[in-house]
Order: structure tokens, then sequence, then C-alpha cells
């Protein structure tokens, strides 16, 4: 029988490419009720609104205790009728509490493979390490930095005179790809946690990667 998509917040902190290519790719198993974002001036808002997304601002630097900004995200998400969080470039850390209110329901896409390089600067990292493949990682969150069982993972090669900007290049690329799929996976109930374990419940997993 046809479900009716599942409504999800996406919270974003800058330009909103990926957000863009989950509002590029309609589809019936998931629906955007809400951008939040961490700081009123980011473009990713603008996107949102343009294509006629309600939007909501928790300002980061009027919060003192990550606790309560935390509170006030999923206060926000669960006003629109979010049934999970999709952070798209959001790059604020959020307290346990977001995961005691979203249980198996928060997704990040990061631009690394997973354990390698977690944090804010893993184009950088990834570099330095001189490593010849990075890639892209999205999973669930958890109480730990880049840590969450993994959802579905896709390699990107490194180049010779590859700078940070055009290897982020390639892997955003990437990461628009990959997001919606597994959007979209999740928003179907295809996705199931066993421990550090995600299990795809179709024969279709996302690209063939995890």
């Amino acid at each position: 029988m046809p479900h009716a998509p599942l409504p999800l917040a996406v919270l974003v902190s800058g330009t909103g490419s990926n957000l863009q290519a989950l509002i590029d790719c309609p589809s019936d198993d998931f629906s955007i009720c809400v951008v939040i974002s961490d700081r009123p001036d980011a473009a990713a808002l603008a996107r949102a609104r343009g294509a006629g997304i309600p939007t909501h601002v928790v300002d980061w630097s009027t919060c003192t205790l990550r606790h309560e900004f935390t509170s006030a995200v999923c206060d926000a998400a669960e006003g629109f009728g979010a049934q999970g969080l999709i952070l798209a470039g959001f790059m604020r850390i959020l307290a346990p509490g977001a995961m005691e209110r979203f249980p198996d329901a928060i997704i990040n896409v990061h631009p690394a493979l997973l354990p390698s390089f977690p944090g804010g600067h893993a184009v950088e990292h990834a570099l330095a390490h001189g490593v010849t493949f990075t890639g892209v990682t999205v999973h669930f969150v958890d109480e730990q930095v880049d840590h969450g069982p993994i959802i579905s993972q896709r390699p990107v090669p490194v180049y010779d005179g590859d700078d940070a900007f055009s290897l982020h290049e390639r892997i955003q690329s990437v990461e628009h790809q990959l997001l919606p799929e597994v959007v979209a996976a999740f928003g179907r109930g295809d996705l199931s946690v066993e421990g550090r374990h995600v299990r795809w419940n179709s024969t279709v997993n996302a690209g063939g990667s995890r």
C-alpha cells in the first residue's frame, strides 16, 4: 500500500548544497517539513524559502548551554511534525537529548570514510595523510562525534595535485547522490539498526555500497 512521506527536519549551517540535493530529488518516501539553522544568515535558509519550505532559526550565539540549544532544535522540529532529523552541513554537536527524542532517526553526512578522519577538517586531514582514497559516509548519529552506525559509504579518489577545494568538490558531488538515496530508504522504513550494524531491509542498497 502507498504510504505517506515521512516528515523530516533538515538542519543546516551554511550554503545548503546537500539541502538542495534533497530538494532536487523529490521522493514519495520523505518530505522536508522544516529547515532549521543555527545561524540566521545561513544561505541554506534562502534555498528553503525559495522551495516553499518553512524555516526556523535557533541562534547558537544566544544559547549558553548545549543541552538548551539541542532542546530548542528538537522542540522546533517536533513542532513542525518532524519524525527525524537530517544533518546536512550542520556544524553543531547535538546533546544526547536529541538521540533520546529521535532514537535511530538522526542522519548525518560526513566527507570521509569513517572511522577515518572524523571531525570538522576531514578533507584537509585526508590530504595531509597522503591517502589515495577518501569518500563519503552517511551514518546515524549517536552521542559521540562522527561515530554512529554507518548506513552507507562511497569512495572518492584523491588525485595528484588535489587541494582541499578540488577534493571537496568531488566529495560533495558524491554526497549529493548518496544522501537523498539514504534518506529515501529511511523514509521507506528500509533501514534498521542492530548494534553497530545497519541492515537494509530491501534488496536494493544505496548504489551498491555500504
